[in-house]
């Protein structure tokens, strides 16, 4: 057992597929790395302390949000034998929370990482996932697995659930841009909505998700070939099957209505919806400039921009 270990991931952005990927379909997901998760165990004479974002104390009275993160902390110290070892486990992230861009898959990356490390294991890929769903699965309910996987690589992911994820090719020379609505996301209450119009209204619901499915599919294509207008269209198309699904928002509707009139070629929201994040596709950088003023302008709490190089 080491006295000192860490573990890192990162945000991540679903560009296409979310919802969908729950029933079956691909979903493509980009990686945020600017925005990180650290998680460091450092061994102590006694005691479980937990030290992250809104939260300090013993690992037995985290709660509620929290509830995940202590669950699969004292699943890994089971399997590691060591439910009594004395630790003191720092979080460390500049990722929002509930805005739709992984948080909560991040933050078991990074624990489970350092918890390998911190008792000297290795740690294959497949394992890894495994672990992070024990969070997911207690936190989000029916996890589709996308944000463990995307969190947890530093390419872009094409998903599907049940298979392993691909990293992809990419060669996207536009800026993508990501604007919070300042409104939580709540991924959880979201996948319920969507399986609820799925029982009350099969037909067109499935219909919904199978043309997110194939949005999805064409989408590889444009980001291996660089087809910028192509992926706007998607990325707009994809926003009308999602508000259809009711995972929109009057504020995710905003920033997109205001990223399109600022000559986006393409706006949609991203991750759960209900709140959240909205992304806006960028042909250069002038375009980015005010598009993001644009959003600032419609109500958006904070905006970032992302270039990708060729992967």
């Amino acid at each position: 057992m080491e006295k000192l270990a860490s573990g890192s991931s990162h945000a991540k952005v679903i560009l296409l597929g979310e919802h969908a990927v729950v029933y079956g379909q691909p979903a493509i997901a980009l990686p945020l790395p600017d925005l990180a998760m650290t998680a460091t165990i450092e061994a102590r004479e006694a005691g479980q302390v937990v030290i992250a974002q809104g939260y300090q104390g013993p690992l037995a009275t985290m709660a509620e949000v929290y509830e995940g993160v202590r669950q699969l902390i004292l699943r890994l110290l089971r399997h590691f034998d060591a439910l009594d070892a004395p630790f003191t486990l720092r979080i460390q992230s500049n990722i929002p929370q509930e805005r739709g861009m992984g948080s909560s898959a991040a933050s078991a990356i990074a624990i489970i990482r350092a918890f390998f490390a911190f008792f000297d294991t290795p740690l294959p890929d497949e394992e890894l996932q495994r672990w992070a769903n024990v969070e997911e699965a207690i936190t989000h309910g029916s996890p589709s697995g996308i944000d463990a996987a995307t969190t947890a690589h530093d390419v872009p992911v094409w998903f599907v659930k049940g298979s392993v994820p691909e990293p992809m090719s990419m060669a996207l020379h536009g800026t993508l841009i990501i604007a919070d609505t300042g409104v939580h996301g709540q991924t959880g209450l979201a996948v319920s909505v969507v399986r609820e119009q799925l029982a009350n209204e099969p037909i067109e619901t499935q219909a919904h998700i199978d043309a997110l499915g194939a949005i999805a599919r064409d989408t590889r294509e444009d980001l291996a070939h660089d087809d910028i207008i192509a992926l706007g269209n998607h990325m707009n198309a994809a926003h009308q099957h999602l508000a259809a699904l009711g995972v929109s928002h009057p504020q995710l509707e905003a920033l997109v209505k205001a990223a399109r009139e600022a000559g986006a070629l393409g706006a949609k929201l991203t991750g759960g919806g209900v709140g959240g994040a909205m992304l806006a596709l960028a042909k250069d950088d002038t375009d980015a400039h005010r598009i993001m003023l644009a959003l600032e302008a419609a109500g958006a709490q904070e905006v970032w921009s992302q270039q990708y190089p060729q992967i």
